[in-house]
């Protein structure tokens, strides 16, 4: 087969922890071709395809010059057996541009992971809304008073942007308020900008588990990552220590729940955030961890991806 990666530039990579670079790993294993992009190569005019200025690569198997490249040439998307969408937030319109220029290559006839209409309608942070059942307390609004007034009812509050990854732009406000208000200017900027604000979850200290749905199943294990020092967040970008750790019953029951009912809809790839038994984002643009639970405890995670990568691309 052969295989795009649209993703952030390959320079950038971290190979020791990235999943995107696990997943190439284990198609390059299996024989398949591997080529890369970014979504700002992407380009359509009418009358032709989606194309993209493409990069084949070759995996060297060393952790600083992890690849080698052939020249890039311009490719339509449609030529490749399966188009992988792995850039990395932030959400912002130049993703949701590039989710419609996928979604016109797949009118050309290419198969795109994870569906691209799929991506533009589970925003990570509000594609929770769609299961009460399964989050705690939870606010989505533009309005300063909105906020204080949960802050009123539940004392103790996290704060976050709607287009942050890795931990980035998150607060917490215990039950004295103490900076509620500057925090609210700067994530609300005056009411421009939505806010999700959460109810804080004790259980944070045991770790904010990031469980893997593939092709609509749970991985059986998740990742805990564990905030350290004098941290609220569990993100590894943040600091947080990854602790791989068997699902729980409660944790597999809700991934089924949902990953049953994603995946059809074009989710070939979810991660789940929870903390306890609450669900607090569902990640659908390039869901991570695949690395750090292979290594602990040797399931193997690029190889259940990229079993279902081949089952999807093939299936007509």
């Amino acid at each position: 087969m052969k295989l795009l990666f649209v993703a952030d530039p390959l320079e950038s990579f971290k190979t020791y922890k990235d999943s995107t670079y696990t997943m190439m790993r284990e198609a390059a294993r299996r024989g398949h071709q591997l080529a890369a992009c970014e979504p700002r190569h992407l380009r359509w005019q009418t009358g032709q395809p989606v194309t993209a200025q493409v990069r084949p690569i070759q995996l060297t198997g060393r952790e600083g010059d992890w690849f080698t490249e052939d020249a890039a040439r311009e490719t339509a998307l449609k030529d490749f057996d399966a188009v992988l969408m792995r850039k990395d937030p932030p959400f912002d319109a130049e993703f949701i541009y590039a989710t419609h220029l996928l979604t016109q290559a797949e009118r050309d006839g290419a198969r795109v992971f994870n569906k691209p209409s799929a991506l533009r309608a589970h925003p990570e942070k509000l594609a929770i809304m769609e299961w009460p059942q399964f989050i705690g307390p939870t606010l989505v609004t533009r309005e300063a008073q909105a906020i204080r007034d949960f802050h009123t009812q539940h004392h103790d509050i996290i704060l976050k942007p709607l287009d942050g990854m890795g931990g980035m732009g998150i607060f917490r406000v215990k039950s004295d308020g103490l900076n509620l208000g500057s925090i609210i200017e700067t994530l609300n900027q005056h009411g421009a900008q939505t806010v999700m604000v959460q109810k804080y979850l004790p259980d944070i200290v045991a770790g904010d588990k990031r469980v893997l749905i593939i092709g609509g199943q749970p991985v059986p294990y998740c990742l805990a990552r564990i905030p350290q020092g004098g941290e609220v967040r569990g993100n590894l970008a943040a600091g947080g220590k990854g602790v791989a750790q068997p699902l729980t019953d409660a944790d597999r029951a809700t991934a089924t729940a949902i990953g049953q009912a994603l995946a059809p809809r074009g989710l070939l790839l979810i991660g789940l955030d929870i903390i306890g038994t609450k669900v607090t984002e569902i990640n659908v643009t390039s869901p991570t961890c695949f690395r750090e639970i292979l290594d602990q405890t040797g399931c193997d995670v690029p190889a259940l991806f990229v079993d279902a990568v081949e089952q999807a691309a093939t299936a007509r």
